[in-house]
């Protein structure tokens, strides 16, 4: 039921708000205007129908009474003099017996006559013009024709009432919707700045503003900004103090070594020393993140083909198909290490690989395409978790230390963007990168 009620709900806060304060005064004042249109409409007919059956019965009474035909003329004469009635009589006229649906106006005024004992046959044309109503009555010698001006029997402020109730129902909403659409205003500026601020760009000149709950959390978004960014700052000083910690000792090992005569035990000792400098860049810079590199815009095409050119220099066979504008912010070695480390991860296992950049919607989307035998489905989750790898035998010569996949998708992330796996066209794993424009 809540999923119904939900579906049928405006999906914006502003059209939510108006729906809330505004549709149950709107709703009030339409019930209100129902039951006293209706309440008005009865009273106002019924005393109008009244009036104009008073004079009706009194010119057929008096039409009874008067058989010469310059009296009928006197009589009509003072009826559109002081009744603003027009008559006339049609002689040796009948009324067609024909059933006609009697409208409202008409039952009224057949009512309004028999209480004035007045109970002969009679129509009410309401369709002959705009200003005038046509009543006819039969009498015993002729048809008794009668123009009425419409506003005996309709009153304008009816229609007055019903057109002040519109319009101030359309007041009412403007004001509503001016008002609630400054209130929403600080509420959308602080989503697209926490949106920003989530995709790794600078926020600047923000400012809580609003009521006091939308300022509160303006204020506490401000707070938990300064948080992040004191602590993105404090692990990069930090690591940086161990880097260098752990780099002086290895460079002086390094240069034992030098020292120490050719063999198999300084040859292994060799390879060990530069395995640990190996995984310790690796710890690094997944530890390390984006630290604090700033996003401005660049193209995404000129940082992928120095990725490509770089793997080709290598001796690799890379592809690599743009397509449209690729211009966003980004922190651009982040990105470039990112995307390195998932073109060296395809490389490592296929001999074949195709990257395809292109704009779509309001996202950038990148394809890395290998020939290679791919990764498991239920697995390819699992290899983006940290030091996770397929082979777990850590041998440098069928992989690193299982952070690479890691490391670009913190960085994608960090930019408000994901990656996913997929099977390749090639028969392999395709690696998808979206990046929020």
């Amino acid at each position: 039921m809540e999923d119904l009620f939900n579906r049928f709900l405006p999906r914006g806060l502003l059209a939510r708000a108006l729906l809330i304060a505004v549709g149950p005064l709107i709703l009030m004042q339409l019930l209100s205007a129902y039951v006293f249109y209706n309440s008005h409409w009865d009273q106002v007919s019924k005393r109008l129908s009244q009036g104009l059956a008073g004079d009706i019965a009194v010119l057929v009474d008096s039409l009874t009474g008067m058989p010469d035909s310059a009296s009928r003329d006197w009589l009509f004469r003072e009826a559109a003099q002081r009744m603003e009635i027009s008559a006339t009589l049609q002689s040796e006229a009948i009324l067609p017996n024909a059933p006609v649906r009697q409208t409202a106006l008409e039952g009224e005024l057949r009512r309004a006559l028999l209480r004035k004992q007045i109970t002969k046959p009679m129509r009410v044309d309401e369709q002959t013009g705009n200003d005038r109503v046509v009543v006819l009555v039969q009498l015993a010698d002729g048809v008794l024709h009668l123009e009425i001006p419409r506003h005996r029997l309709y009153s304008w402020t009816t229609y007055a009432f019903v057109l002040w109730t519109i319009g101030t129902t359309l007041i009412l909403l403007g004001v509503a919707t001016i008002f609630m659409r400054n209130q929403i205003r600080p509420v959308r500026r602080l989503a697209r700045v926490a949106d920003s601020f989530g995709k790794g760009r600078e926020v600047e000149n923000f400012k809580p503003e609003g009521a006091r709950e939308v300022k509160l959390v303006g204020l506490a978004f401000l707070a938990m900004k300064s948080r992040i960014q004191r602590q993105i700052a404090q692990r990069t000083a930090m690591l940086a103090g161990v880097s260098h910690d752990l780099r002086t000792p290895l460079t002086r090992m390094k240069l034992q070594l030098e020292m120490m005569p050719e063999d198999d035990a300084a040859a292994a000792l060799r390879e060990d020393v530069h395995d640990m400098e190996r995984m310790l860049e690796g710890y690094l810079a997944f530890a390390r993140g984006e630290g604090v590199e700033k996003a401005h815009p660049r193209d995404l095409g000129v940082l992928l083909g120095e990725v490509v050119n770089l793997a080709r220099r290598g001796g690799a066979m890379v592809d690599l198909s743009t397509e449209g504008d690729l211009r966003l912010p980004l922190r651009p070695n982040a990105i470039r290490r990112s995307f390195t480390n998932l073109v060296d991860n395809a490389l490592r296992f296929a001999s074949r690989v195709a990257v395809r950049a292109r704009r779509m919607g309001g996202a950038i989307e990148v394809t890395i395409d290998d020939d290679g035998p791919g990764v498991p489905a239920d697995q390819r989750e699992e290899v983006f978790k940290p030091f996770f790898r397929l082979e777990a035998s850590r041998n440098p010569a069928t992989g690193g230390v299982g952070l690479g996949l890691t490391i670009a998708r913190d960085v994608v992330r960090g930019h408000g963007g994901d990656i996913l796996l997929d099977d390749s066209p090639q028969g392999g794993l395709r690696v998808c990168v979206r990046l929020p424009v």
